[in-house]
């Protein structure tokens, strides 16, 4: 089967070994498959002298074969991949053999893979088969971002710094779903304008001067994941005994800020990587009952998989990228 892998340094789209399904796995014919800047990190974590490994964490596919065991899937079943390895129930922190598809284990970006039974859900029917394609990382983070940790409630005021990536595409949609008011930044005017129609009640200029822009706003929640270049920018901005919740880095991963101001505001700073399969299915059936679709920015073929990499550590994307296999 084709597949794109890291081997040896290298970004190859090559033949590799079709995989059977071990006891309690399935074999997927996938579809699609969606791009997460996760893809463009995993090379860096491998190094140079790797052997060959199958990048990808999102797809969605067709069952083609059953392991021995597997009671609870048909072949022809149309299944979306949860990327979130061995983490069942909701909890504060993952299990200690939690991980994410991809790395140690071969991904999505291929023709066909082998994975536990149990790390599949149906593909919402209402969605195509290349919007299901990023029903993984992207909204599953921004679910447990936004309701598990940030609690979000109707009337309340979320603040997204970096309205195009995909995780905040779905955090505005979803925000909005519940009833919250959404305040978003970029650098882009395109993407500005592109978040205000999936939603946002307001979008404002990444380097404009955020406490002026908003000083008659009242921030209930901020969810970060741009890092140094923002976190401090991101508390200026959140009312006092709000929160602050924190997935990602994109700049610089450590931040330095005054904590005499910090419990003086009595503010709450959360972390969260991911989540449960458990938030996921409640992501899912939240995807559904609102009728919500993933904001797809474009697509590439397998054999055009550097060119989707690139443009994706270009920051040029509103949504998500997919791969179409």
């Amino acid at each position: 089967m084709k597949a794109v892998v890291f081997e040896k340094g290298k970004l190859l789209v090559k033949e590799v070994v079709t995989p059977k399904p071990k006891a309690g796995e399935v074999l997927v014919t996938i579809k699609a498959a969606g791009l997460n800047r996760r893809d463009l990190y995993t090379p860096g974590r491998l190094g140079n002298d790797s052997e060959a490994l199958i990048l990808g964490s999102d797809a969605v596919g067709v069952i083609e074969e059953l392991g021995e065991g597997v009671a609870m899937w048909q072949i022809g079943d149309e299944v979306i991949i949860n990327p979130s390895l061995r983490w069942y129930e909701e909890s504060d922190i993952p299990p200690e053999d939690f991980e994410i598809l991809s790395l140690p284990d071969n991904g999505t970006f291929a023709e066909k893979i082998a994975i536990s039974a149990e790390q599949l859900e149906k593909k919402p029917s209402h969605l195509s088969f290349e919007e299901a394609a990023v029903i993984g990382i992207s909204p599953l983070t921004g679910y447990r971002a936004l309701f598990t940790k940030g609690q979000i409630k109707a009337g309340q005021t979320v603040f997204i710094p970096g309205a195009g990536s995909g995780v905040a595409t779905f955090l505005i949609q979803m925000a909005k779903n519940v009833g919250a008011r959404v305040i978003v930044t970029s650098r882009s005017e395109e993407k500005r304008k592109a978040a205000l129609e999936i939603g946002a009640d307001i979008a404002i200029d990444t380097s404009s001067h955020w406490e002026k822009e908003l000083e008659h706003e009242k921030i209930d929640l901020v969810i970060e994941s741009v890092g140094r270049a923002t976190f401090n920018r991101s508390l200026a901005v959140l009312k006092k005994g709000g929160k602050i919740v924190v997935f990602g880095a994109t700049t610089e991963d450590v931040v330095d800020f005054d904590l005499r101001q910090f419990f003086y505001g009595q503010y709450t700073l959360y972390g969260t990587t991911l989540g449960s399969r458990e938030e996921f299915r409640a992501c899912i059936e939240h995807l559904e009952k609102y009728d919500t679709h993933p904001i797809l920015d474009r697509s590439f073929t397998m054999d055009d998989a550097q060119a989707a990499l690139d443009y994706l550590k270009e920051n040029h994307q509103f949504g998500k990228i997919i791969l179409t296999i």
